[in-house]
């Protein structure tokens, strides 16, 4: 069982996205969806989740977010096209 996941979510194909990480993924996913997480992400519907990778160690993971937070716009969805080219809500993979 991987110990943290680095993740995108979105509000639509090429929409606004987010990048974080968690030790449970499941969950996380759930309180983004629900719109549970004041913030960022409930402030512009961020509940499709579109990216997302795992570690086995949790500061790997956390270390992958901020190397993307880095990154340019452009690069980030070429990120989430390469495996999901269709933006599909990976949330039901999950369950």
């Amino acid at each position: 069982m991987p110990s943290g996941f680095c993740y995108i979510m979105t509000n639509r194909a090429r929409g606004v996205l987010y990048v974080g990480s968690t030790t449970n993924l499941p969950r996380r996913a759930y309180e983004h969806r629900m719109g549970l997480l004041d913030g960022f992400t409930s402030r512009y519907g961020l509940t499709q989740l579109v990216h997302y990778e795992e570690y086995a160690m949790f500061m790997d993971a956390v270390q992958r977010e901020k190397t993307i937070k880095h990154w340019s716009r452009a690069w980030k969805i070429a990120l989430v096209e390469k495996n999901n080219p269709g933006w599909a809500d990976l949330y039901g993979q999950l369950l």
